[in-house]
């Protein structure tokens, strides 16, 4: 941009226009960039409601085009079409499609980083440039590591076997530079993978309890920490039903107003699996016995939440439902994660 901007300033000067004019043109076009900006950051605040999301999406297309070595735009598109796959697609290729996009905009983002894209370029894999990735590229790293288990794992055992080497090396890395990336993200993905994995093939739950534990320490608000505890975790052992019992009854009690507010279509979207899950409870876990109430004390809302409600009745938190609802998936799934989950999944 800056250089055919300066080259039209160039010949400009020599047909006798007044530099200005193109610098008017440069400012209103950043002015213009700013404006599609804002837009995309109001649209993404509203991501829980679909319609809004690929509003957000198509305005950070837009964004992208014009910059494509935007990386904080890039990520942005991988995280808002994986979340899209998982929370508002049911048919599993409608799934695999939203995947798919963000893949690829994650490749984009990848190798906006020249050591990266010069390993690529000498044959390297992916798995063997991911070492050359930087903390700048944590959050394309991450999300598309998360894209690609998700793609790979509904594309069948074959796909899984391909692609598994370098959705680990992508989230080894995330682990390496940012440990707390996006509410204990790594922890999180090896208990699910852990505890994924077929026995046959390296299952640990004790590790995968200890990964799960620990990205609970590090982001106790993330909702989906809790859901995937539940249901990868305790569906492996059927002596633990009080752990998923508690889990799920967790998130669906707790009030959403307690929690942290950039987190609430994530934390809606896991109320909702968490409705799913516990309508399977029965399923899931042979001879289950009645579930015990709650006994963990939960968040309760900052005090200027509970005078709101007080002066303006209106302003309540969500009731918690009890209907079953179809499953709304979030941010992680392993590529070889061998879940009980629905067919959405």
């Amino acid at each position: 941009m800056r250089t055919l901007l300066s080259l039209a300033l160039i010949t400009t000067v020599a047909c006798g226009k007044k530099p200005g004019t193109y610098e008017i043109t440069s400012a209103s076009e950043d002015a213009q960039v700013d404006q599609l900006r804002s837009q995309a950051e109001e649209l993404w605040q509203q991501r829980g409601d679909k319609e809004q999301l690929v509003k957000a999406m198509e305005t950070y297309e837009q964004l992208f085009a014009q910059n494509p070595s935007d990386k904080e735009v890039a990520a942005r598109l991988i995280r808002g079409w994986y979340f899209y796959g998982d929370a508002f697609e049911t048919e599993i290729e409608a799934k695999r499609a939203a995947w798919d996009t963000a893949i690829t905009f994650g490749d984009k983002c990848l190798t906006l980083n020249k050591d990266f894209s010069a390993k690529i370029a000498e044959g390297e894999s992916k798995e063997a440039a991911a070492a050359t990735l930087t903390k700048e590229d944590v959050p394309c790293t991450y999300w598309t590591a998360a894209a690609l288990g998700k793609w790979a794992k509904a594309g069948g055992l074959a796909v899984t076997l391909k692609h598994i080497g370098t959705a680990k090396a992508y989230i080894s890395q995330v682990e390496t530079l940012d440990t707390s990336y996006f509410y204990g993200a790594a922890n999180r993905y090896w208990g699910a993978y852990y505890a994924g994995l077929p026995s046959f093939a390296g299952q640990d739950l004790n590790r995968s309890q200890a990964e799960f534990k620990k990205s609970m320490e590090i982001a106790p608000a993330y909702l989906g920490t809790r859901i995937l505890y539940a249901d990868y975790w305790a569906t492996k052992n059927q002596d633990q039903i009080a752990i998923f019992d508690e889990m799920i009854q967790y998130v669906m009690q707790v009030d959403l107003d307690a929690l942290d507010p950039e987190l609430r279509p994530e934390n809606e979207a896991e109320k909702k699996k968490a409705e799913a899950l516990w309508a399977a409870r029965a399923d899931k876990f042979l001879d289950a016995p009645e579930p015990k109430p709650l006994t963990v004390e939960l968040p309760q809302p900052k005090m200027e939440v509970q005078e709101a409600q007080m002066e303006d009745p209106s302003i309540q938190a969500p009731p918690v439902e009890t209907s079953n609802t179809d499953e709304a998936a979030t941010e992680e799934a392993p590529a070889v994660e061998e879940t009980q989950e629905d067919a959405a999944e």
